[in-house]
C-alpha cells in the first residue's frame, strides 16, 4: 500500500500530492484578498484514475473553508468536484461563479 500525503506548499503556491514521499501531483493556486483561485490540477500518469486527483482537490477545498477563503475554481477538474459535491462545496465558491460551476462542469 502506497503512503499518500497531501500538503500545502505556499512557497510554490500549490497543494502537493506525494506518494511514498515523491511528488505525484499538484494543484496550483493564487491567493487574493479573502479568496483563493484554484488554477490547475495535475496528477502523474502512473497515479491517474485512482482518485488521487479528487483527494487533492478536496484537500484544497477543505483548506480554503478552514481558512475562510472564497474559492474561484478556474480549474475545470476542481469545478467538477465542486459540482459533484455541491452540498459540501458550492457555498465556498464566489457567488458570481456558482451558477457557471453547476451548469458547465
Amino acid at each position: 500500500m502506497d503512503e499518500v500525503e497531501v500538503r500545502d506548499n505556499p512557497d510554490e503556491a500549490r497543494y502537493e500530492l506525494l506518494v511514498d514521499g515523491a511528488l505525484a501531483g499538484s494543484l496550483t493556486y493564487r491567493l487574493g484578498e479573502g479568496r483563493i483561485t484554484l488554477v490547475h490540477t495535475e496528477v502523474d500518469d502512473e497515479h491517474a484514475g485512482g482518485g488521487l486527483g479528487t483527494r487533492l482537490a478536496r484537500f484544497a477545498l477543505d483548506d480554503a473553508r478552514r481558512r475562510g477563503l472564497a474559492v474561484v475554481p478556474v480549474c475545470p477538474f476542481v469545478a467538477a468536484i465542486v459540482k459533484e459535491h455541491a452540498d459540501e462545496y458550492l457555498d465556498e465558491v464566489v457567488p458570481a461563479m456558482r451558477r457557471r460551476v453547476i451548469e458547465e462542469s
